[in-house]
């Protein structure tokens, strides 16, 4: 992180330096006076005192006083804020006796401002799609760690952790743990790491002291905001420098792998935070923030079998060779035993040939992983106002991460950088903004080829073969049990491999994490030895956007317009991303010209109110441009009808698109001996796995009945069974079209309401989506001859190619990005609804139901709709209980379905969490200190298949708040 210093360093020298200016008033004045609470006379603590249009402010006491003293000329005025209150604005035209000023208690309910569903302030109630919002309020109010983890709590919204420092939310189905369908923005910038193919709002985002409010919107937003944001958006908005100013420090202590259960020994986690901003007088105004957290990261350790005994691919003849004893086990947290490397152990047993299928040892996730992440997050932004209306900012923000994410396999994550530019011209009717995004995946590597290349190191898989057979032949001519002869040979092949915890295993493995080619000099004639697992990833995004609200220059209808333009700059690193201008022999080596992927687009929206304002109608258009796709066009029809003032019905349709993202379209990655790739036509071109494979389901197939026809005919060989026409018309060809975007067609209704005095909140919605080619993954392989080159699909020589015997030497392997064949309808429905029932108590509470039908037919691969149909969360809590001192309580409960993934599949069950919340003002010393928990019942639970098993987490948190707001 060095090279990043200087710059940043500077910038804040820079701003430091600008402190000295004066700014000269005509004449001293003093003020004071307290502030009370209207109702109950309290005095009120914590107020900010500011004068309107200047830089001077205090904060009342804990007794509700406060003075305040500057250069000042009559008349001016003086704007009182405080948290759960309405501001009060009192103009000051003469010395006078100390003020007493009385705050009106904010409504838990009020009718909250968003900009989200439309790109335009409006009332949320009257909103033309599902909204949901996390102000400054709740998220100090919440039990979670962070305002991020409170998203998990918002209705309509399911988290996925795959690490203390990586989280990805997703709204209404089709999850991921690297959720691309999913935009997050940050002051308008959108925090997708382009090659890895990730959002990074939480790693590379704002920190908590400078976060002033999150939307998030379920479902398609494609018609307004474009490419990424099919499944929702989430918008993450910071304070800015001229409202939000003075110093602010946060320190959180905590404590996680608490219980016997715990994977991992009971270990501290720290995070501290700086946020400093200041006005010079009323044009300047900066902001620098600084976020370090460090701690011991959860673990994921379930060891579920995915290839039990009893499947075609694991010896379902012998059921003695069930649970422990599966020599083809394909564990979830264990790389390296996957069924793409079985091996078939042809030996004579019980008087015939028998084909054992057998996988390679592999490596526990816990042995290949750092335990220890880190998050640094540091920003720094000048904002000029070159009218009152008329604002340019600069801002630099930087990122660095540690963690575990998962994508085709899983990812350690070792120094992520990503820095992130942006100028920006914003006015009272228009925004134009420019930014960059710089990554780099640092010291980061895979965890499968790692294991792959920990297990070559001890043989090829022939040579690891031929010691296993020798030793299960032997074994069963003793006379010893099919089950602990398997677990002889084993032994016996393994003998010598570098085991976790050795020297030579940490010797081993840093060579291979620090080798940028996956391949392995072992199998692969000129690779290196021992073969490598480095994700080297390097990009650049470039981004700029415009938007323009013509509402006061066009009589009839309120008009938003924009257009945005972005382009992808990859690095070629020779292994994951390669220069395709490059001869086939030559694209695995790093460096070449630089690959591009673009994409522009141009919206409009027109909004009309109608009825005396009570119906307003909503029509926008997005269209969108990427050179390798046809233009896609995204219309969104929506209307609002509010009846008796209260009662507000929506309802909503749009069409989204989606192109695919980098890694989808582009990626060239050999991952354990099989290469992942985009699926565009120019990646294809020489490769042929689009129009000459087979699909790897149907070879497994094949390959099962052939080792059937084998068992049951003596003298008979794989080869003959191979050409046998009730075998080889097993084979599909896979026959695989060039990838396109993928299309929704989004249908929504919804009804919002506050009522009861501002003292209950309803909110309801139902979606009804279309998906139309789905992107997926599919394995295909394309059929060789002994000499290398390829076959045609259908003839003797594919057949005999597909023999998993013939794997290595006869196939070249694909894992490929398509679409699926079949449409895909999806359907859900939320309620939320909140009670402020007594004083400042207030209960809320939200259900959630998601569901995926089901089609006839099976698709060329699998979608992983990926989400639980119930969710639900409850929340008690009350700010102020007693003078200073609140408390929030929030259940949350989902029920148990199916995760499907290249990497794993398997049930994932059911769990309850609990968490919990208490925090003290101190006024005098301007500070909140926060006691709370997330699961304190330390109810062990995991969210995804292979995903980290994750427990209690404790900590206490202390925040001093000298911001002043103005």
């Amino acid at each position: 992180m060095k090279s990043y210093y200087p710059s940043f360093l500077l910038f804040l020298l820079l701003f430091l330096a600008s402190l000295s200016a004066a700014f000269a008033q005509t004449q001293l004045i003093a003020i004071s006076g307290v502030v009370h609470e209207k109702g109950t006379n309290e005095a009120l603590p914590g107020v900010s005192i500011s004068v309107k249009g200047a830089s001077t402010g205090t904060q009342s006491d804990g007794e509700g006083k406060f003075a305040l003293k500057a250069k000042l000329t009559y008349p001016f005025t003086l704007v009182f804020n405080a948290l759960g209150h309405e501001a009060v604005e009192l103009e000051i035209v003469s010395s006078s006796q100390p003020l007493n000023v009385t705050l009106e208690a904010k409504g838990v309910l009020t009718n909250e401002v968003v900009v989200s569903a439309s790109r335009v302030e409006e009332s949320r109630l009257k909103s033309p799609v599902a909204i949901e919002k996390l102000d400054i309020r709740a998220i100090k109010e919440t039990p979670a760690p962070s305002f991020y983890d409170a998203l998990e709590n918002v209705k309509g919204v399911q988290m996925l952790t795959s690490s203390l420092t990586f989280k990805v939310p997703n709204t209404r189905g089709f999850n991921i743990p690297n959720n691309f369908r999913f935009m997050q923005l940050v002051d308008g910038v959108d925090m997708q790491a382009a090659t890895l193919g990730v959002p990074l709002g939480n790693a590379i985002g704002p920190t908590e002291l400078d976060i002033a409010s999150v939307e998030v919107t379920p479902g398609a937003a494609s018609a307004l905001y474009g490419m990424n944001a099919i499944n929702g958006m989430a918008n993450l908005t910071t304070k800015s420098p001229f409202t939000y100013q003075g110093l602010s420090v946060y320190q959180k202590v905590g404590v996680n792998h608490v219980g016997s259960a715990a994977d991992r020994s009971t270990s501290a986690l720290t995070e501290t935070a700086i946020r400093y901003a200041q006005a010079l007088g009323s044009r300047w105004a900066y902001k620098v923030n600084l976020d370090y957290l460090r701690g011991t990261d959860w673990l994921a350790n379930t060891q579920t079998d995915q290839n039990p005994q009893g499947l075609s691919t694991s010896n379902p003849a012998f059921p003695e060779l069930a649970g422990a004893a599966n020599p083809a086990a394909d564990l979830w947290n264990r790389y390296g035993d996957d069924t793409n490397s079985s091996l078939t152990i042809t030996i004579p047993y019980q008087g015939k040939n028998q084909a054992f299928t057998v996988t390679r040892t592999g490596y526990y996730e816990k042995d290949l992983t750092n335990p220890i992440v880190r998050n640094i997050k540091a920003d720094a932004s000048l904002h000029y106002k070159l009218t009152d209306k008329l604002e340019l900012s600069y801002g630099y923000r930087f990122g660095l991460m540690d963690g575990v994410f998962q994508r085709g396999n899983k990812i350690q994550l070792d120094g992520v950088t990503v820095q992130n530019h942006k100028l920006e011209l914003k006015g009272s009717d228009f925004v134009v903004r420019a930014y960059t995004l710089l990554e780099n995946t640092g010291n980061s590597y895979n965890l499968n080829p790692l294991a792959l290349n920990l297990d070559l190191q001890n043989g090829s898989n022939a040579v690891w073969g031929n010691k296993f057979k020798a030793t299960l032949q032997s074994q069963l001519a003793a006379g010893t049990a099919l089950a602990p002869a398997m677990t002889a040979a084993r032994a016996a092949a393994d003998a010598g491999r570098a085991e976790p915890g050795t020297p030579a295993f940490d010797a081993l493995k840093a060579q291979i994490v620090s080798t940028n080619n996956w391949d392995s000099g072992v199998n692969v004639p000129g690779a290196p030895i021992p073969g490598g697992a480095a994700l080297t990833q390097r990009s650049r995004t470039y981004h700029t956007e415009g938007i323009w609200n013509l509402g006061p220059r066009v009589k009839f209808v309120d008009l938003l317009v924009g257009a945005d333009a972005r382009v992808y700059q990859i690095i070629p690193d020779g292994n994951n991303f390669v220069d395709f201008s490059l001869p086939l022999a030559e694209r695995n080596q790093a460096g070449g010209s630089y690959v591009y992927y673009k994409k522009y687009g141009a919206f409009g929206q027109a909004t009309k109110l109608l009825l005396g304002d009570k119906l307003k109608l909503t029509g926008s258009l997005h269209v969108d441009y990427n050179p390798e796709f046809t233009a896609k066009v995204n219309p969104r029809l929506a209307a609002v009808y509010t009846l008796a003032e209260k009662h507000n019905f929506r309802a909503s349709y749009q069409n989204g698109w989606r192109f695919p993202s980098l890694f989808e379209a582009l990626s060239f990655v050999n991952n354990g001996n099989v290469r992942r790739v985009g699926g565009l036509a120019r990646v294809n071109e020489g490769l042929n796995y689009l129009q000459n494979s087979y699909t790897r389901t149907s070879i497994d197939q094949f390959n099962a009945a052939v080792n059937a026809y084998v068992a049951a005919n003596a003298g008979s060989t794989a080869a003959q069974a191979a050409l046998l026409p009730q075998n080889r018309n097993l084979l599909q060809v896979a026959n695989l079209p060039t990838e396109q975007p993928e299309q929704i067609n989004a249908y929504e209704v919804g009804y919002r309401s506050v009522l009861l005095d501002n003292r209950l909140a309803i909110d309801a919605d139902a979606y009804y989506n279309i998906y139309s080619g789905f992107l997926g993954q599919v394995e295909v392989s394309v059929p060789k001859d002994a000499s290398g080159a390829q076959v045609p699909v259908g003839s003797d020589a594919a057949a005999l190619a597909a023999l998993r015997a013939n794997r290595d030497a006869r196939q070249d392997r694909y894992r490929v990005y398509t679409n699926s064949r079949q449409d895909y309808h999806s359907y859900g429905s939320t309620l939320g609804l909140t009670y402020n029932f007594y004083q400042k108590f207030t209960v809320a509470g939200n259900v959630n139901y998601n569901a995926l039908s089901k089609n006839d037919q099976p698709d060329v691969f699998v979608t992983g709709f990926n989400t639980p149909k119930w969710a639900t969360n409850v929340s008690v809590g009350n700010r102020e209980i007693v003078k200073n001192f609140g408390f929030n309580v929030n259940w949350r409960w989902q029920d148990a379905f199916l995760w499907e993934s290249p990497l794993a599949t398997g049930q994932v069950p059911a769990y309850a969490t609990l968490d919990a919340q208490v925090n003290l003002r101190v006024p005098t010393l301007k500070s909140t200190v926060k006691l709370g928990g997330t699961d304190i019942l330390n109810k062990r639970y995991f969210q995804y298949a292979a995903g980290p098993t994750i427990g209690a987490l404790y900590y206490v948190s202390v925040v001093f708040d000298a911001t002043v707001l103005h």
